[in-house]
């Protein structure tokens, strides 16, 4: 995601004129190359992050701790969580 901001952030100040990137320009012998980086090495990155399985990796965890909050809710809500099962033993003295 960082690659297509910057893409755009180089984009936009070649547009607006602003410092050294306003000189580029957009032949294809010239300077495109730069514009067409960032959204290359973009393109590297997800394809890396999908063959290896990053992003399934975060998608698994973010599920996980999400069943995990759903199933303490659920103990709470029953009245079996651990602090419960603690007074509970503690009132019958075990």
């Amino acid at each position: 995601m960082y690659f297509v901001i910057a893409g755009l952030l180089i984009i936009l100040l070649n547009l607006l004129g602003v410092g050294p990137v306003a000189e580029w320009d957009w032949k294809i012998t010239g300077d495109l190359w730069k514009f067409c980086v960032p959204f290359g090495l973009a393109a590297v990155w997800w394809g890396w992050a999908d063959v290896s399985g990053y992003n399934k990796r975060r998608e698994m965890e973010k599920m996980e701790a999400k069943r995990q909050a759903r199933r303490e809710q659920n103990l709470e809500a029953l009245g079996m969580d651990a602090r419960a099962r603690r007074k509970k033993a503690k009132a019958t003295g075990r």
